[in-house]
Order: C-alpha cells, then sequence, then structure tokens
C-alpha cells in the first residue's frame, strides 16, 4: 500500500473480475456423521520476486472447510523443503487449535489427525528421531511437529502433488486444475449447486 505500482493494480483488477463473476460462490457445509480433523500444508518454494516462499494450507472438519491460509514466509528458505517444513509448521499450529476448539466444544477427538503434504524431505523430517546439523537453523518447528506426530496427535501422510488441495494457495493454476481443487474444497454455486468430489472422498 506505501509504494502501489501498476502490477499491484492489475492484482487487484484480477481479483475484482474474478470476484464480478462469482457472486452465487459460497462453500457447502455437509453433515459427513464425521468429526475427522486434517489439513493440507504446501508452499511454494521462492515464488516471491524477494524469494522468500508462501505457505498454503486448509483444514477440514468432517470433510468441510473450516480455515485456510495463504502468507508470505519472514524468512528466505535454503531449500524446499525447509519451506515446506514451515508450512507443515503453521499447518500443525492450526490444527492443534482446531482441536482444543472442538473440546471446549466437548468434541473429543481420539484419532490422530492428518496433515497432508507432498513433500518427503519434510515428511522425513517430521518422523526422523535424529536431528540433523542441516536441519538446525529450523529448529524450533522441527521440535514442535516431531513433538505432535510422537505424541500422536498428528500424522504426515503424503498426498501427490496434483492431490494437493493446498496448491491453490500457493501459485497460480491452470483454469482446470484451480476448478478440480475448488470444487474438492467444497465451493459451489449456491443457485446451481454441483456436489461432485469433496475432501472427504481424499481422505478414505
Amino acid at each position: 500500500m506505501h509504494a502501489p505500482r501498476k502490477p499491484h493494480l492489475d492484482a487487484i483488477d484480477r481479483i475484482l473480475r474474478y470476484l464480478k463473476k462469482s457472486p452465487d460462490k459460497g462453500i457447502w457445509m455437509k453433515n459427513n456423521n464425521s468429526n475427522d480433523v486434517c489439513g493440507y500444508s504446501d508452499a511454494d518454494w521462492a515464488g516471491s520476486f524477494d524469494r522468500k516462499s508462501t505457505t498454503g494450507y486448509c483444514t477440514f472438519v468432517g470433510g468441510n472447510l473450516v480455515t485456510w491460509k495463504s502468507k508470505k514466509q519472514n524468512v528466505v528458505a535454503r531449500s524446499s523443503a525447509e519451506a515446506e517444513y514451515r508450512a507443515m509448521a503453521s499447518t500443525a499450529s492450526e490444527l492443534t487449535w482446531i482441536k482444543q476448539v472442538l473440546k471446549d466444544l466437548h468434541i473429543p477427538i481420539h484419532e490422530p489427525m492428518k496433515m497432508f503434504c507432498d513433500n518427503n524431505s519434510a515428511r522425513h523430517i517430521a518422523s526422523n528421531p535424529v536431528f540433523h546439523e542441516r536441519t538446525k537453523h529450523i529448529e524450533v518447528d522441527c521440535h514442535y511437529i516431531r513433538e505432535k506426530v510422537q505424541a500422536k496427535e498428528i500424522e504426515t501422510p503424503y498426498v501427490k502433488s496434483e492431490d494437493q488441495l493446498a496448491d491453490i494457495f500457493t501459485k497460480g493454476l491452470i483454469p482446470k486444475t484451480f476448478e478440480n481443487i475448488v470444487h474438492k474444497l467444497g465451493l459451489i454455486d449456491i443457485y446451481n449447486p454441483s456436489l461432485r468430489g469433496s475432501v472427504e472422498n481424499k481422505t478414505r
């Protein structure tokens, strides 16, 4: 806001065009008879002009989208694994908060919460009890996630890149992929609902 340029105006125009043609979009909340909590974590490594990465995640309760976030990371990540791991730390924190909210509502979560990630290196750091020298610069994040994994509060299953729903929060996508993810997130045309696909189908 303090130094706007033409690319910023172009980005705003693009957002406004999307909103103008999408006044009837809404998130469909379904009763899936489930309280399972899961999240999708992703990062766009060095995708910004200043080489900082973008964290993106979305979380679901009972197959319904409840929270989502897209934010540039505060520091420059030296590898894609580091960027992904920082995103996983943010997602783990969000899942822990959701679990506490449900507990306050007297809805206990007994099963480990699933945090889907498409980066095997980051997943291995989360489950490996050996702390490698090259990961010391992300020590706090490592200990936080590993503690949750070892306590069996969170699991980190692998998800293929094409099934990574958090992709939509980290980078621009081709129209076909964008529409596919939008449907799986539960976003529908409220005047002409199409209920094909959901995150419930992806987590079974």
